[in-house]
């Protein structure tokens, strides 16, 4: 796989030396057992995968690239690059400006923009409709366009099974940049409905099986439907893509739900399937793939409680928290200055959907063991620091340092 010039301070010696051996000792990615650093009073346990991922680093790449080529010209971003409050700060710090926020909420006037800027397209893509105005102010969209390969992969099954005459339902977080420029880009091959999660996907099934009159659908599913959906005519033959960092056993049991749905109403046997429902496999991206199935392979082991590092509004980085939080208690933090002390972390609620702080989150008992992961748009010195700090409060810092040590040597 390419490999990126992504600023060194975003590396980690430990953590890049971990990955190498791990790589050569298993080139097919199939071990996912973590890998685990031995510090006396504290013991880390580290996904086999996590942190940036090919399209985080061709976009960190473009990004910077862009500032470097372009001295003395306004850059902006369309909106966050990646879903990282440090890397979009380091882009800020050199003068990079936000076009609008990760909702599509304007942060200045379109107005303001002249064809002399720069603007980069963020990894998560953009609409149609966004890529057009850019062109109408003569800025040209793809000059700089970090969209990961990965998701431009999305937009072209989903273009292709639209032209095959299915209406594709999309999984996604239906305000989330991915799954809004995915909607763009497949409305215009074809009818296009968002579901969230297994509860709309099932509410989506009760319109497939005319159990609901169609008019409430346009009520109950409001903002998530293509401009003249139509209820009766849209739902006959489906197929489901998703937003490429969603859970991927909640997209394959929506998938699933909705193909038995319209199969039984349609009184279609299995091997007839394709009459009503297009085959899209799974969408997901690599990394989430590897990311998700690191963190089952790292949850077979004992630990005492769960780091999950990543930007809060991370959704790749959510649900691996969501599969920590099942089996043990787990912190989705946002840097090493979470971890306020030996009895406190600062961290996010997935549920409540806010910073808390929690008391008392460290056992007592020696050794600790910690799992630890971190979202694709996570940089491995972020990982490192983190480590550094936990073990800085177990005081283990000197076994840090040879351990660290001995895996360089290695």
């Amino acid at each position: 796989m390419k490999s990126f010039n992504v600023p060194v301070h975003y590396r980690s010696p430990l953590v890049s030396a971990i990955k190498r051996k791990r790589k050569a000792d298993d080139k097919m990615k199939r071990d996912l057992t973590p890998t685990v650093l031995d510090l006396g009073a504290l013991q880390v346990i580290l996904a086999r995968h996590f942190g940036f991922c090919y399209g985080v680093e061709n976009a960190i790449e473009i990004a910077f690239r862009a500032v470097e080529e372009n001295p003395g010209k306004r850059i902006f971003l369309l909106s966050e690059m990646i879903h990282n409050p440090g890397v979009n700060a380091d882009l800020v710090a050199r003068g990079v400006r936000f076009i609008m926020d990760t909702k599509g909420k304007m942060l200045l006037n379109w107005d303001e923009l002249t064809a002399d800027d720069v603007v980069i397209i963020p990894a998560f893509g953009t609409t149609l409709e966004l890529e057009q105005q850019l062109r109408d102010k003569g800025i040209d969209p793809t000059r700089y366009e970090t969209t990961c390969p990965f998701v431009e992969k999305v937009w072209n099954r989903a273009g292709k099974i639209g032209d095959d005459g299915y209406t594709i339902v999309v999984h996604g977080k239906p305000d989330h940049e991915e799954t809004r420029a995915t909607f763009s880009h497949s409305k215009a091959h074809t009818p296009t409905v968002v579901v969230r999660d297994m509860e709309q996907a099932m509410l989506l099934g009760r319109y497939i099986k005319e159990e609901l009159p169609a008019a409430q659908f346009y009520t109950d599913l409001r903002g998530q439907y293509s401009e003249g959906f139509d209820v009766a005519k849209d739902l006959q033959r489906i197929g489901v893509v998703n937003q490429t960092t969603m859970l991927a056993s909640e997209t394959q049991a929506i998938a699933d739900r909705l193909k038995q749905t319209i199969l039984q109403h349609h009184g279609l046997p299995a091997d007839r399937a394709a009459e009503r429902f297009a085959d899209t496999r799974d969408t997901l991206c690599y990394a989430t793939n590897d990311n998700q199935g690191a963190v089952e392979g790292m949850l077979e082991q004992q630990a005492d409680l769960a780091l999950v590092i990543g930007g809060y509004n991370s959704s790749n980085t959510s649900h691996l928290a969501e599969l920590c939080e099942l089996r043990l208690p787990t912190y989705y933090i946002n840097d090493e200055h979470c971890l306020l002390s030996a009895d406190e972390v600062r961290h996010y609620d997935l549920h409540t959907h806010s910073e808390k702080v929690t008391t008392g989150y460290l056992p007592r008992s020696r050794p600790l063991r910690v799992m630890i992961t971190s979202g694709a748009s996570c940089p491995d010195a972020l990982v490192d620091r983190v480590i550094q700090r936990m073990a800085q409060i177990t005081g283990s810092e000197s076994a840090l340092a040879e351990v660290t040590q001995q895996w360089q040597i290695n």
